[in-house]
């Protein structure tokens, strides 16, 4: 395929094909395509302008210019609408629908024409006298009046101009209202690939979709619940607040129902589907979201309740014009003009549009009122591995003792971590695979103690895997001097997990945890925006968590600590005045990440983590904090400016039409098209796009 380059530059590539040489299913394909090559982060395709836009990670670029020079049109598959482009093609068509019927109604003689006018101004009248009927007054009160008064003056263009621009304005709210509910729903998503189903004494790994009504699904420690059903066997404590909105976990136990979406914090369930239908557990969070106050951010539920409050002040605004001055058309202005219309509309339209925004960059934020706590907090935790070190730790070294063979010790330790999502056992399990080692299910159930390690049965002997504390303090394995002397060598700045069998030391697994390229330059990049105070927890040994705190420069960090002791130090920093951001990945991280102000989970992280966290990435590049710290902080300001202009704007609005130098109809046609274009201003992008 043909193409010239656009732009070029950090790592971020832009490539023009020509106007609409392609589909927009064909332009679907092809993002989807691009984003299966390796190297790739990154894809868009417009259809319109034949556009590409790609962002790859270092050395890929020629590799990705070589793939669409020899692409065939053909070569590229038909993928349909997304819901989400299908809600902009409908709301296109709406508008160019209202425009067009507007245009023909010119066309029609005066008398129908009016006629029309009063038929349609029958809903609005309707719909404020429910209103008062209700003892209630809000903006549709505003509305019905005016059109009515309008009307009943004679008025009828201005009365036809005013209900064209509100349903315009109706268009665009549930447009935006749409567009959210699409956004809530892809981030609550499973995003299931996989699950153990058991199979008499035995678990196997089967693809999601793979699993039927009435199987038995096994879920562990940290993981969640796939599938609506029935806990048949075990019994666990389980997180029901994306459900339930439920802050303690429930005790469940065989018979008891159990939901897709929540998530295992301790024990093991066995769970009975009932039903496969995802669908209705989005459909049950959405509705619980739509109707819950708890995820607006304050400055829209303050700027909603604002918006009503005003409406009495302008029916006392048009009762004083009229008694002073006599004149109704002077008195009309007022209420023509109102400012609740814009303060309603673009408060959260200017919220959903910073949401999305975050999401370009690879942050889903599941409220606004978690940009609103992001742009205010002034101090940052980060869990050390997976977040401020690599993603991807990789064993290094696999050490020995007893006897025990390296070959068994790591299939041991690859069969005990396989269960597990941190990080450190990730590594474990890809060390054993790289080297075809294979790792049959010979133990019995494994146990996970957070932030300790596993411990089940293997061979007939008691097996144990976790940190040195767990394995030599707790469990009492024994270990002499020399092996002491050579643990400290082997791990020295590093991190280490420790296997032992039988009441036997069997071996120590070496971590390497390099820190991230852009960790440094994200904490410089942070204290800059305002946060004085970063801090770093780990569960590592205190060499590892010094080396990491120096080369980064980090305030303060705490070693070897423990789940309750992580979420203890973010409420200290809260008792000293910090609105605190906690950034971690895994299941020991769930207790400081809900006790913070507003949590980040890493793209990696287990499923408790992300479900518990406020704002999840999406990309593994810490990078995105930044950016979303720059989105809040701009989507404030641009809440404050907004105000300043309706004020300002309506105010002066109504001074000229009580002066009588702007009739009612062009205070009305001024007002709703600066609603509009507040709105419109509030849809447009926070931060520059970094492209060409």
């Amino acid at each position: 395929m043909q193409y010239t380059i656009a732009y070029d530059n950090h790592n971020r590539l832009r490539l023009r094909c020509g106007d609409y040489v392609l589909t927009r299913e064909k332009a679907n394909g092809l993002t989807e395509q691009l984003l299966e090559l390796q190297g790739v982060r990154t894809a868009q395709v417009n259809f319109r302008t034949g556009s590409i836009l790609v962002t790859y990670t270092p050395g890929a670029r020629q590799e990705i210019l070589a793939w669409v020079g020899g692409l065939q049109r053909s070569q590229i598959p038909e993928v349909g609408l997304t819901a989400a482009e299908q809600a902009d093609d409908e709301f296109r068509r709406d508008l160019e629908q209202m425009l067009a019927g507007r245009l023909l109604r010119k066309l029609i003689p005066s008398p129908i024409r009016n006629l029309m006018t009063i038929y349609r101004a029958v809903k609005y009248i309707l719909r404020a006298l429910d209103t008062l009927l209700r003892f209630e007054m809000d903006i549709s009160v505003l509305d019905g009046v005016s059109i009515g008064v309008s009307i009943a003056q004679g008025h009828f263009k201005t009365a036809s101009s005013v209900m064209f621009l509100l349903a315009v304005s109706d268009r665009l709210e549930a447009y935006t209202k749409k567009r959210t509910r699409l956004a809530l729903s892809e981030q609550l998503s499973l995003n299931v690939d996989s699950v153990w189903l058991r199979c008499g004494a035995d678990s196997v790994k089967v693809p999601f979709d793979r699993v039927q009504v009435g199987d038995q699904v096994i879920v562990r420690t940290g993981s969640v619940i796939p599938f609506d059903g029935t806990v048949c066997d075990e019994e666990g404590m389980v997180n029901q607040a994306t459900m339930t909105g439920e802050s303690e976990a429930v005790h469940k136990k065989p018979g008891d129902s159990v939901f897709a979406g929540t998530t295992v914090e301790a024990g093991t369930l066995v769970v009975e589907v009932r039903s496969l239908a995802a669908d209705s557990r989005l459909n049950q969070i959405i509705s619980l979201i739509d109707e819950s106050e708890n995820l607006k951010a304050g400055v829209q539920s303050k700027a909603e309740h604002l918006a009503d409050a005003i409406v009495p002040y302008s029916f006392l605004g048009f009762g004083l014009v009229w008694l002073l001055s006599g004149n109704l058309t002077k008195a009309l202005s007022v209420l023509m003009v109102d400012f609740s219309c814009a303060i309603k509309l673009s408060t959260p339209i200017s919220v959903i549009s910073a949401m999305r925004e975050a999401a370009e960059y690879g942050a889903t934020v599941k409220g606004g009122k978690y940009l609103e706590a992001f742009a205010e907090a002034d101090a940052i935790v980060f869990d050390k591995t997976g977040t401020l070190t690599n993603a991807s730790p990789e064993v290094s070294d696999v050490i020995c003792f007893n006897g025990f063979e390296r070959d068994e010790v790591l299939t041991t330790a690859a069969c005990l971590e396989e269960h597990f999502p941190h990080s450190m056992a990730v590594a474990v399990v890809k060390k054993a695979a790289a080297e075809g080692l294979l790792h049959e299910e010979r133990h019995a159930e494994v146990e996970y103690l957070v932030a300790h390690g596993i411990v089940t049965h293997y061979g007939g002997n008691r097996a144990i895997i976790g940190s040195e504390h767990f394995v030599f303090e707790d469990e009492g394995i024994p270990r002499t001097p020399e092996q002491t002397a050579l643990m400290r060598e082997k791990a020295a700045g590093g991190s280490a997990i420790f296997l032992a069998i039988g009441g036997q030391l069997a071996g120590m697994l070496v971590i390497d945890d390099p820190v991230r390229r852009e960790a440094k330059d994200v904490i410089r990049a942070l204290r800059s925006r305002g946060i004085h105070r970063i801090c770093m927890l780990t569960g590592d040994a205190e060499s590892a968590a010094a080396r990491v705190s120096r080369e980064l420069g980090i305030d303060k960090y705490v070693a070897q600590v423990l789940p309750e002791h992580k979420s203890e130090f973010v409420k200290k920093l809260q008792q000293e005045g910090f609105r605190v951001i906690m950034t971690g990945d895994g299941v020991n991280d769930t207790p400081a990440l809900a006790a913070a102000d507003v949590s980040v989970a890493m793209s990696d992280g287990s499923d408790i983590a992300r479900e518990v966290a406020d704002v999840t990435l999406c990309r593994d590049d810490i990078t995105v904090l930044v950016t979303v710290r720059e989105i809040s902080e701009k989507l404030m300001h641009r809440i404050s400016s907004n105000y300043r202009f309706i004020a300002g704007f309506n105010a002066a609005l109504i001074l000229l039409g009580v002066v009588g130098a702007l009739p009612p109809g062009i205070s009305a046609l001024l007002h709703n098209g600066s609603t509009m274009l507040i709105a419109a201003k509030s849809m447009t992008r926070l931060t520059e796009r970094q492209m060409d």
